[in-house]
């Protein structure tokens, strides 16, 4: 990661902050416990568009986003470039994208992970193996992060924009290693840390929707 990406990323979160604040109006839970420094993985739940650009706007730390290709496109491509966001091809093992993030993590940086892979009920009911390899190759910690309120009610899918100046709930959870000690890559350790990810995750999810009664 070099120093203009991170700087990149920390005038990606002052837009965030301007959007998120202005559009509606985020509650910030927990952000205390994103660790103030060394690499990080933000595992964020994934049920609306706003949801990263949201997590980017009110997370204490610059964050470099893995986003899907598709999302790169026209005058957004060199946009998203400049400010620290990672470009994705999800159709097969990006290897250029694996190394930005690895390198990201390497330089002590913070990296936002949508473990569900793509937009969906926002309930990290299907988590992909790729969280699980940044962590475990990493070792960085991961903070669970829930989004509540972006797509209406749990589990709700939708693609209109949230009423402007709702309220948008944004939980982080306290950081927790994905490996087991050993700092074995092969796909058994993979997949037992894939588990461990979901339970965690999942349980913030459940933690978060009672704490704000979402």
């Amino acid at each position: 990661m070099t120093v203009a990406s991170e700087r990149g990323a920390e005038v990606g979160r002052r837009i965030g902050v301007g959007l998120m604040y202005g559009l509606w109006r985020p509650r910030v839970l927990g952000a205390w416990r994103v660790p103030a420094s060394g690499p990080v993985i933000l595992a964020v739940n994934h049920a609306h568009n706003i949801d990263g650009p949201m997590v980017m706007g009110v997370a204490p730390r610059p964050t470099h986003f893995l986003i899907k290709k598709e999302a790169f496109v026209g005058p957004l491509d060199p946009f998203l470039t400049g400010i620290g966001q990672l470009k994705v091809d999800r159709s097969g093992a990006d290897r250029a994208a694996i190394t930005r993030a690895l390198d990201v993590l390497a330089a002590g940086g913070v990296l936002g992970i949508f473990p569900e892979g793509t937009r969906g009920e926002g309930d990290f009911a299907a988590l992909r193996a790729g969280l699980a390899y940044f962590a475990v190759r990493s070792g960085a910690p991961i903070v669970p992060v829930a989004v509540l309120g972006s797509s209406g009610r749990p589990g709700r899918l939708i693609k209109a924009l949230p009423p402007l100046r709702s309220r948008v709930d944004v939980v982080f959870g306290d950081p927790f290693d994905a490996g087991d000690g050993t700092g074995r890559r092969t796909r058994k350790a993979l997949d037992e840390a894939t588990e461990r990810i979901q339970k965690q995750l999942t349980a913030h999810l459940e933690h978060a929707r009672r704490l704000t009664g979402r």
